[in-house]
């Protein structure tokens, strides 16, 4: 209590307040002060156009790479196909043995499909393919053999899980030859983790320079309010009640920014369609942009909210505090 009010309670009338009245009067004084935060925002229109200009495109940047990256992911939708492997049996084996084995691994839980082709499927399909029926007519024998196609399940169909399926599967008595191109496996897990932590660390140095220009924009107003802090604290406004509009400020800052953000995402991602188009035609599949769902713009709000509420925090503990009247 400052010393324009010391001495004033003794004997006056204390007036009990209902707990009712005291949530009421909270959320009354919240909304008084956010919408006074807003209002002092509009009459400097320019800076704070400047400030959500900022946060919000540099959200924008990150977001749309992780929505790419995602994409990414869901173009390799031939990954289980990459990680199919070969089973090129024996020669000279029973059909009898061959069932037996394709019993056996339809049971393993690593396994999600299995696909055989016997020898003489695969000589009818090079016939078909190649061109050459009638020379592949005087040949003694097929000299193809007979193949299972193994497709892991999704949880084994990483570089290192499909390699130990393909182990596991070489040891059984009736393969000859496994075979999985690991390589190229390897390179595209590699590839997309090389780029999600370039994402990551994009987005870190990012949102690091967010709460430091949200947190120096405070600062400023700290300093512009500063005659109007001395006077509140010196009516016996606490720190709490001085730091709020701050506060809310910081809220609005991350809102519109937020806001910014997505829009700007959508626009990108609109004018990147025709060329995503184009490119799924020239494959003859069909493709559609993923990852702009609700999901993901509550994510992007809650982080740019997140981002004002961090910059206006760490100007208000400092600034606030030091303002006191002598």
């Amino acid at each position: 209590m400052s010393i324009l009010f010391k001495g004033r309670v003794q004997g006056a009338q204390v007036s009990q307040i209902s707990l009712y009245q005291r949530i009421l009067m909270f959320f009354i004084s919240h909304v008084r002060q956010a919408l006074s935060s807003l209002g002092a925002m509009w009459r400097s229109r320019a800076a704070s156009l400047m400030t959500i200009g900022v946060l919000g495109l540099s959200i924008t940047l990150p977001t749309t790479l992780y929505v790419m990256v995602k994409n990414a992911e869901n173009i390799s939708s031939g990954w289980e196909e990459a990680s199919q492997i070969s089973l090129f049996l024996k020669p000279n084996i029973s059909q009898g043995d061959i069932d037996q084995l394709l019993k056996r691994i339809q049971l393993w839980p690593e396994i999600d499909a299995i696909n055989f082709i016997s020898a003489d499927q695969a000589l009818d399909e090079f016939k078909n393919m190649s061109g050459f029926g009638d020379t592949i007519s005087y040949l003694d024998e097929n000299p193809l053999p007979n193949v299972i196609l193994v497709t892991p399940t999704s949880r084994h169909a990483s570089p290192v899980t499909a390699r130990v399926l393909l182990d596991k599967l070489r040891s059984e008595r009736e393969v000859d030859i496994g075979k999985l191109d690991i390589e190229w496996l390897e390179r595209l897990h590699a590839l997309l983790n090389v780029v999600k932590n370039l994402v990551s660390v994009i987005a870190i140095l990012l949102f690091l320079a967010v709460v430091l220009i949200i947190g120096n924009t405070i600062r400023l107003n700290i300093l512009n309010k500063k005659d109007e802090i001395l006077v509140m604290k010196l009516v016996g406004a606490t720190d709490a009640f001085i730091q709020r509009p701050f506060m809310y400020t910081g809220f609005w800052y991350g809102l519109l920014g937020g806001l910014l953000a997505w829009i700007a995402v959508m626009v990108l991602l609109f004018g990147m369609s025709s060329s995503i188009t184009a490119v799924s035609e020239l494959y003859q599949k069909n493709f559609h942009i993923t990852g702009v769902d609700f999901s993901t713009f509550l994510s992007v709000i809650g982080i740019s909210i997140f981002l004002g509420l961090s910059g206006s925090l760490l100007s208000v503990k400092r600034h606030v505090r030091e303002i006191e009247p002598k």
